[in-house]
């Protein structure tokens, strides 16, 4: 694990109004990508030049990759990258194991990565998340 550090690489904000928080990021100069209905109101991307991604979740989506995501509740989650997939696992169980609260366990999303949540001391969810493997994409489930 020790050569496949996590790289802080994401910010999902999970958030009630996403055309009100589109219109804002916009505003702000943020280029965030036209979708489709009804990916619209659930799943919006903006990527920095510097590759940090912000994502804008539904709360209705945000329980579709984390099932612990509290029903209508807005708020962030800070996102690591790690390129191995067995990397997630052992992440997860050091800071399960060392008394910290995980949220989401290990799975295989259907974007193709391996995912998984964990709660800091002060109640934020960190995701981690392993890089994409193409073969492993399915449909996305129903926002």
């Amino acid at each position: 694990m020790s050569d496949d550090r996590p790289v802080l690489n994401q910010v999902n904000l999970v958030v009630r109004d996403m055309d009100a928080m589109v219109e804002f990021y916009r505003r702000l100069g943020a280029e965030i990508a036209p979708t489709v209905p009804p990916w619209d109101q659930h799943h919006r991307t903006v990527w920095t030049p510097e590759g940090l991604g912000l994502d804008l979740d539904s709360p209705a989506f945000a329980t579709q990759w984390d099932q612990g995501w509290p029903a209508g509740h807005a708020g962030a989650v800070i996102g690591f990258g790690v390129e191995r997939r067995e990397t997630v696992d052992a992440i997860y169980a050091g800071l399960t194991n060392g008394g910290y609260v995980g949220r989401q366990p290990p799975y295989d999303a259907f974007w193709g990565a391996r995912y998984a949540v964990i709660v800091d001391p002060d109640g934020n969810s960190v995701g981690i998340m392993s890089a994409v493997d193409p073969t492993r994409t399915c449909a996305p489930p129903t926002p």
